[in-house]
């Protein structure tokens, strides 16, 4: 397990008025949990907070900026975290509102995702199935007929036998 920086342990005493909230390390970062769904993110001594269409726009026009990181393709991803204000950064009492939004933001988030299923994937449903084709009735004289009928005997196995070897020793 990772060991906690400072940076982590003093965000942590920061949002304690949050409630109990965890630090995971993740992707050389640390994810920070809430009631078991992540709300924040530490990367590289900057904290960020999930937002989403609701709380996106307060982030924006109070100065915060979104976790952008390159995937490798050339191209930056831009993900639905964001910096707080620079002035809530350091103080437990600006930053519990903000902490509060991206707390509400993961809640919506789960909501929105389709709960997943712990059985097997889905198959096709079978399909129906045809009528047997129906068979010819039997008649009692048939059916005692076949009942006479001795049953057919299977010849047995042939046996090998074995042959002496002569022997090399001479």
């Amino acid at each position: 397990m990772a060991r906690m920086d400072s940076f982590v342990e003093y965000t942590l005493e920061l949002l304690e008025p949050l409630g109990p909230v965890q630090a995971r390390a993740m992707f050389g970062g640390w994810g920070l949990y809430s009631s078991g769904r992540m709300f924040g993110l530490i990367i590289q001594d900057r904290l960020y907070l999930k937002t989403d269409d609701t709380t996106r726009s307060a982030f924006e026009s109070a100065g915060g900026e979104p976790f952008v990181y390159d995937s490798g393709r050339g191209k930056p991803v831009t993900m639905s975290y964001w910096t707080p204000p620079p002035d809530a950064s350091d103080d437990a009492h600006l930053l519990l509102p903000w902490a509060r939004r991206a707390v509400d933001a993961s809640l919506r988030a789960a909501q929105k995702k389709p709960a997943a299923k712990k059985s097997a994937p889905t198959k096709k449903p079978p399909a129906a199935k045809k009528p047997a084709p129906a068979k010819a009735k039997s008649t009692p004289a048939k059916k005692q007929a076949r009942a006479k009928k001795p049953a057919a005997k299977k010849a047995p196995a042939p046996v090998k036998k074995k042959t002496a070897r002569p022997s090399r020793r001479a």
